[in-house]
């Protein structure tokens, strides 16, 4: 088995064991503050993966920039389309989260659209699965660093949707099942993804445009707004703090990869 497929396959269980297990065992008022936490870190990780890494390594693969901006503005307008129709669904709100939710909220969301997250996510982990093998593809330490901000990602979003489905009925072994699901779709997404990829090396620069774009809208769309209802000046120095952290350490391991290289 290729080096590039085995290091994309255990990323992938790291990530998955991480979020399950971090979902499973913190207490519901740990789990609500670590969310907010997740959000803004994950958002400087997302978008400086996106622009600092993975757009500058698709347009040195020598391809016409223009058609990776078209691409990068397909992928935009997709996941915008995507989540219009509820196929990807990016849920983080729970009762208790401190948004003030009514009594029953998690019961209303999983009962209304419940199966609609799971099938959501698990949409969503079959491209992440394709990202991060396309990424170790073109290299051990762009296939690290995106593993790095999908999973700063995946924590928030593992917890959000683990909690809905306990208060909405689910037993803890039936919603750890339903996650566990989650880390093998990743790995059938690597799969994919790898023996694509290998055979067409032509595409990665476009895949990995739409995974920047998939970081971008994300982080923009889905969770920015999140961070903006906490207005207070308290509540949004330790926002900016968070994202600071974020981009520097997507930067540092740029700037010392660049360095190892030359």
């Amino acid at each position: 088995m290729d080096s590039a497929l085995i290091c994309a396959l255990l990323a992938i269980f790291a990530i998955g064991a991480t979020s399950i297990t971090l979902a499973a065992l913190l207490s519901f008022s740990i789990l609500a503050k670590m969310i907010e936490l997740m959000i803004s870190l994950s958002v400087g990780m997302m978008l400086s993966t996106a622009l600092l890494h993975a757009l500058p390594e698709a347009f040195e693969m020598h391809v016409e920039p223009d058609r990776l901006f078209i691409t990068l503005l397909i992928g935009l307008l997709a996941f915008f389309l995507l989540e219009k129709f509820a196929i990807l669904r990016h849920s983080h709100h729970h009762e208790g989260d401190g948004h003030h939710h009514e009594e029953g909220f998690d019961k209303h969301e999983a009962g209304h659209s419940g199966w609609m997250i799971l099938v959501g996510h698990g949409f969503h982990c079959i491209t992440d699965g394709i990202l991060i093998a396309a990424a170790f593809l073109t290299n051990f330490y762009l296939g690290l660093i995106t593993a790095l901000a999908i999973l700063a990602h995946e924590i928030p979003q593992q917890v959000g949707d683990f909690i809905v489905l306990l208060n909405a009925g689910f037993t803890r072994k039936r919603a750890l099942l339903y996650s566990m699901s989650n880390t093998v779709t990743s790995m059938t997404g690597a799969l994919i993804g790898y023996f694509t990829l290998e055979r067409a090396q032509n595409l990665i620069p476009y895949v990995l445009t739409l995974a920047s774009a998939g970081f971008i809208y994300i982080a923009l769309s889905d969770l920015m707004p999140q961070m903006q209802r906490r207005s207070t000046i308290r509540q949004t120095i330790p926002q900016i703090f968070l994202v600071a952290i974020g981009i520097g350490i997507i930067f540092l391991i740029t700037h010392s990869l660049h360095s190892h290289a030359h």
